[in-house]
Order: C-alpha cells, then sequence, then structure tokens
C-alpha cells in the first residue's frame, strides 16, 4: 500500500530510499533546494556524478547516488520554468513527477522525498503546482496499486504545507 504524506521538514533530513532535487537541465549545483542537497551529500561527488550524466531535459529525471545523504540515491527531476501556463508546463512538472517515480521504481525504491518541484525560484503557482504534484502521485499510485511506494514532500513554510494538504484532502475525495 501506498502513502502521501507533507511534512514540514528539510528534505536532506529525510531517511527515504530516494530524495528528488529541483534540477537544472545542465544538472548544476544551484539555491534553493538543489544547493542544499549539493552540500549535504557533498558538492564534489554528486557534481561529478552530474556532471558525467552532462543533462536532463524538462519534464524528465536522472538518477545519481546520494552520497553523504541517508537516501540511497537523488533523482534530480528537472521541472519547467513557468512562462503563464500556455507553453506546456503543466505537463512537463507532472513528467518530472512521474519519470522520477519511474526511476525509484526501477532502482527498487520503496520509498521516495519530494520537493514541490518548480514552485521557487521557477515561479510556478503554489496553488497549481501542488495540484500537477498530487495528481502525478496519485495517478502513479493507481497505475501500480500492488507497487507500494510512500511518497513524502518535504516543504519548509507551513502556508505551503497547508496548501498541499488541502489539496491532497480535495484529491483523495474526488479521486
Amino acid at each position: 500500500m501506498s502513502t502521501i504524506e507533507i511534512r514540514k521538514i528539510s528534505i536532506t533530513e529525510l531517511d527515504t530510499d530516494a530524495i528528488v532535487n529541483a534540477a537544472n537541465s545542465d544538472l548544476l549545483a544551484g539555491g534553493g533546494v538543489c544547493g542544499a542537497i549539493f552540500r549535504a551529500a557533498g558538492y564534489g561527488p554528486l557534481q561529478d556524478a552530474c556532471d558525467k550524466i552532462g543533462h536532463c531535459d524538462t519534464g524528465s529525471a536522472v538518477i545519481t547516488p546520494g552520497f553523504h545523504l541517508k537516501a540511497k540515491y537523488v533523482i534530480h527531476a528537472v521541472g519547467p520554468i513557468w512562462r503563464g501556463g500556455k507553453h506546456g508546463e503543466p505537463e512537463q512538472l507532472y513528467s518530472a513527477y512521474r519519470a522520477s517515480l519511474a526511476l525509484a521504481k526501477e532502482n527498487a525504491c520503496r520509498s521516495i522525498a519530494f520537493p514541490l518541484i518548480s514552485s521557487g525560484i521557477y515561479g510556478y503557482p503554489l496553488e497549481e503546482a501542488w495540484e500537477r504534484a498530487i495528481s502525478a502521485c496519485l495517478d502513479f499510485i493507481g497505475s501500480d496499486p500492488e507497487g507500494g511506494i510512500d511518497i513524502i514532500f518535504a516543504v519548509l513554510s507551513d502556508h505551503v504545507q497547508e496548501v498541499g494538504l488541502r489539496i491532497l484532502r480535495e484529491k483523495k475525495i474526488t479521486g
């Protein structure tokens, strides 16, 4: 049985099989969640692993070891930059979550932690970001009900957590 929960915690503190990095397409260390993950994993080894991969398209994901993190893997998912929602952003964001979950499954992960991809410096509106994230996760669970993966969203603000919990409740009721 799969679960989805939303916690107010740094993603780098979670002891899940995989954590997801809100990555850029060049897989370079950045700010925000990305910077925190690189610092916690060990900048040098994680950047070297990313450099070997080289690139990841928007809406896709790649995987590296977790190095100094509790998590065994870091899945680098590239979400879209918000440009008003008429340039494929909803589909790309949904795809980034689904690609991350597929990689987790391929690597026998039983738990995964996500940030709210694209909602920081990429400017994706909060409600819409949660809608896509939760839809992608619920659809993945629905397509593999026996798969059993625990999904945690790690957020740092009460407001972001509250919005996510409300949307999760609404989707579970109507789903």
